[in-house]
């Protein structure tokens, strides 16, 4: 073992041991240490070099993750979002039928674009009006967000596995029930290669995160921010847009303000969240760049080695450290308590319950929909002076009636008519309802196929 990596590695051993916050004076040095968002030049090749290795990254050195003292508390961790991609080629048929469907997902007419769905496994994928670079074909529901190609010299298909997904079943069950799917849009020539990975720690600390200034970070980085929601700190955010880029925020400020992805409540209560404290997330963004740097590429070898790219990104790419004015040789400086405690998580172990309800639908929640419907019905009844529900409901849906039905005939449709076809947009933006009879398509088909059989037969 080096002397570089023998520093780090009692410096998280002590710091691990250590439970009350540091000094905060301890957490200023002086700026001509440094410049503002200097990049780290001292931390030495032969640490990276020793830590890992273009065959890839080995075991971190870790602590049991019962870590449960007043200072820290894990609660989670695991993969948050995963981009792969898949060598292969499209199959003509579906080619034609995809190709139908963007033709009357661009329809000028809603009536015609609620049918531009493509039901599979289970899923009823809406099917994008527009296409990205390279990949023609965009199909999306709350699971997949899934871009095909049909040219040869680019994947076949490129897709992002949503978080929520992951939160329910992980990443080898969720990667093989895309597996069955992208089976039957063409023929898939290799396993998949992992575009994208996000791992992300989910924990309770005493800490001050504000406590500290940026030039605490240690970082191969050159950009080192803060950020806000609605003007309260949030968080801070390391390397953004590089190939590793890492975020420390506030992840309930963020699910209240933003993301609104409640069920991690839940999960965060089996774990021992009080339901008051604040939870904060660490995540580190990792490309293919970085991925394929370390001999990783496939998702399988990326998966078996989490233990080492974690430790990549908190002992080599980035530390938070106790700034020693009197040392101007920052890979020397002690890492903060909060630091040894993250940087040691096992990726061997259990990472946290997975939550146990999920839906390929993206529908707003009950609660959210009640509350706008809510908020709706008592300003009419404010407005006509009601205060009876009954009658408050009973005046709602008239004044709905006489509304709508005045648009409906201004659009030359009955009531019930306009009232069905924005259920059916809504249905397709929701992934809820099939706005199309696959029978009656199926029947056509078979139709148009005997037809062409038929006019072959008579020109021979």
């Amino acid at each position: 073992m080096t002397k570089e990596v023998e520093v780090l590695s009692s410096a998280v051993t002590s710091d691990q041991n250590q439970s009350a916050e540091p000094p905060r004076d301890a957490t200023r040095a002086s700026a001509a240490a440094w410049r503002d968002g200097e990049v780290e030049n001292d931390l030495t090749d032969v640490l990276h070099q020793s830590i890992s290795s273009s065959q890839g990254t080995p075991s971190s050195n870790t602590v049991p993750n019962n870590c449960n003292s007043e200072y820290f508390k894990l609660l989670r961790f695991g993969v948050d979002s995963l981009y792969l991609s898949y060598p292969g080629e499209l199959l003509s048929v579906v080619d034609d039928k995809l190709k139908e469907l963007k033709q009357i997902a661009q329809s000028p007419e809603p009536f015609e674009q609620v049918k531009a769905q493509y039901p599979i496994n289970g899923h009823i994928f809406e099917v994008k009006d527009k296409g990205a670079r390279l990949f023609p074909y965009i199909l999306e529901d709350n699971a997949f967000r899934i871009q095909l190609s049909r040219s040869q010299s680019v994947p076949l298909a490129y897709v992002k596995i949503s978080s929520e997904y992951l939160t329910h079943v992980g990443s080898v069950t969720a990667e093989k029930a895309l597996k069955a799917i992208l089976d039957q849009f063409g023929v898939v020539h290799e396993s998949a290669n992992v575009s994208r990975i996000d791992l992300f720690v989910d924990f309770v600390s005493s800490e001050n995160m504000e406590s500290w200034d940026r030039h605490a970070w240690v970082t191969r980085a050159s950009l080192i921010n803060t950020y806000s929601i609605e003007r309260a700190f949030s968080g801070w955010v390391i390397g953004a847009g590089g190939v590793i880029s890492c975020r420390l925020y506030d992840k309930t400020l963020e699910i209240e303000k933003q993301s609104k992805k409640f069920y991690l409540h839940e999960l965060w209560k089996k774990a021992g969240w009080n339901g008051k404290d604040k939870v904060w997330r660490l995540e580190f963004q990792l490309n293919r760049e970085v991925l394929t740097q370390k001999g990783l590429g496939k998702l399988t070898e990326v998966l078996d080695n989490l233990n080492g790219l974690w430790s990549y990104a908190t002992t080599e790419w980035l530390r938070l450290t106790l700034p020693n004015v009197d040392d101007q040789t920052r890979s020397r400086w002690p890492i903060h308590p909060l630091w040894g405690y993250l940087s040691s998580i096992d990726w061997e172990t259990n990472g946290g319950p997975l939550s146990s309800r999920f839906s390929a639908a993206r529908v707003p929640s009950d609660d959210w929909l009640c509350k706008m419907g809510l908020s709706t019905l008592i300003s009419l009844m404010a407005s006509k002076g009601i205060k009876d529900f009954d009658s408050g409901i009973r005046a709602f849906k008239d004044a709905l009636y006489v509304y709508h039905e005045r648009k409906s005939f201004y659009l030359g449709l009955t009531f019930d008519d306009y009232i069905q076809e924005k259920v059916t947009i809504k249905a397709r933006q929701f992934n809820t309802i099939l706005n199309r009879s696959l029978e009656v398509e199926e029947k056509t088909s078979i139709n148009k196929d005997a037809a062409e059989y038929r006019k072959q037969s008579d020109g021979e």
